[in-house]
């Protein structure tokens, strides 16, 4: 697949490229797997570049690896050390008179390597990068551990970056647009499967336009190959983040993808009633779900849903994973009917998801989000608004325009009304957003 989108990020590194020409920088770049960071990075228009993975090996046969690329590329002996350090010490001495890039790819696996590496780093850094003049690039996909590595301010190297860059899906314009390029003749509804499975992650997106998926039909048909890479998808990219205690967390997972969104509802339906810790893990430290209260309800109001916010994993536990069984026993063609009976509403939910994206992405909104009272009930689907200007955009989000009752909505926001005083104040708009506003 082509390389789309990503020009602020681009504009972001070849900034510090230009600034490194004077005294090293140190940028970090975040994201979830599969969301395009090497790809990104290998943009760097710098002249000499090195890339040095970390892969899960011994400190002294990494340090070989890292010694062929440097003779490759800068064309002089490095001979074979064994400690990174004296690579790094190396690197930013030589980088004085042959300006260069160094990218480090998966960072956060050096703790598994060697973890003082990370102090090691820390000290050389701070000693030579006032007289060397390279541009470093760290890049981890482990988002926990790369956050707590340069944002604890416990660890060794705290406040030493100085640019982070965080690595978000693509935006809604951007998959239409991927889509536009690859099935000129696409529907709504290819647009939304697109969407509903992939979220806007590269990887995914790249896997479906380059194997030729790009309608409903063939992208829904994917997922239940044998073969299909989503099958243990979710699975290989949490495992590594949660560790052997996983269980937990992926029945909580499941239970918020399927529609149990509030603690009480899913401590019924694993009958567990613990679950504090895990869900404050999951929210505060993984940042998997996030918890959500109607708009302008009260910060200490316990009336509080949940939700992952990654739409394939979303996908992923709703339907892989919550359906395993069927994976082992091989009954692809079983999951298939499960997936094309759900996938109207799960695919209704993925609208209304798309739709806050796309008015966030917009920029004309100082809040957005929805209402419900606390009976789970009167529920507003998507409330827009631009406290500046005092407007609200209020919406009911359909597949279909002709499921859209009009007098039903009025009805919730004459309650909304009544119980939500800063609403009040505004000056109101009511409408309907549908497969056809994509």
């Amino acid at each position: 697949m082509h390389f789309y989108n990503r020009e602020s990020e681009l504009s972001t590194l070849n900034n510090m490229l230009e600034q490194s020409r004077t005294e090293s920088r140190m940028t970090v770049v975040m994201g979830r797997r599969r969301i395009g960071k090497t790809e990104l990075i290998r943009k760097c228009k710098d002249n000499i570049i090195l890339y040095f993975f970390v892969a899960r090996k011994t400190e002294s046969l990494l340090c070989d690896d890292f010694s062929r690329e440097i003779e490759e590329k800068l064309n002089i002996p490095v001979g074979r050390p064994t400690r990174f350090s004296e690579l790094f010490v190396y690197l930013l001495k030589t980088s004085e008179k042959q300006p260069f890039t160094l990218i480090i790819d998966e960072f956060q696996d050096f703790q598994r390597v060697n973890n003082s590496i990370f102090s090691e780093i820390q000290r050389d850094w701070d000693l030579y990068k006032h007289i060397g003049k390279m541009n470093l690039i760290l890049s981890g996909s482990v988002f926990t551990m790369m956050k707590k590595i340069f944002e604890d301010y416990n660890e060794p190297l705290f406040g030493r970056a100085n640019q982070k860059i965080t690595i978000s899906p693509f935006t809604t314009k951007t998959l239409k647009t991927i889509l536009q390029d690859y099935n000129s003749h696409y529907t709504n509804e290819d647009l939304l499967a697109l969407y509903s499975v992939t979220g806007g992650v590269a990887w995914y997106v790249a896997l479906l336009m380059d194997g030729k998926k790009t309608t409903k039909k063939d992208i829904l048909e994917y997922l239940t190959e044998p073969n299909s890479p989503f099958i243990n998808e979710g699975r290989n990219i949490l495992i590594e983040e949660f560790g052997p205690d996983y269980s937990m967390h992926f029945s909580i997972l499941t239970c918020i993808a399927s529609g149990t969104y509030n603690r009480g509802e899913i401590e019924n339906m694993l009958q567990e009633h613990n679950i504090g810790s895990y869900i404050t893990r999951l929210e505060k430290y993984y940042g998997l779900i996030k918890s959500h209260q109607p708009i302008f309800a009260k910060p200490n109001s316990k009336n509080v849903r949940y939700k992952l916010n990654d739409q394939f994993l979303t996908l992923w536990f709703r339907f892989i994973y919550k359906y395993q069984t069927y994976i082992e026993n091989g009954s692809f063609s079983q999951l298939a009917r499960i997936i094309e009976r759900d996938y109207d509403s799960f695919s209704g939910f993925a609208l209304e998801r798309y739709f806050e994206n796309k008015l966030r992405e917009s920029g004309q909104y100082t809040r957005i989000g929805k209402f419900w009272d606390r009976k789970g009930e009167n529920e507003i689907d998507l409330i827009a608004v631009n406290e500046i200007d005092n407007t609200a955009d209020i919406y009911e989000i359909k597949k279909e325009s002709k499921r859209y009752d009009k007098n039903n909505l009025n009805n919730k926001v004459d309650y909304l009304l009544k119980n939500c005083e800063q609403i009040r104040k505004m000056r109101l708009t009511v409408n309907l957003l549908s497969m056809e506003d994509m």
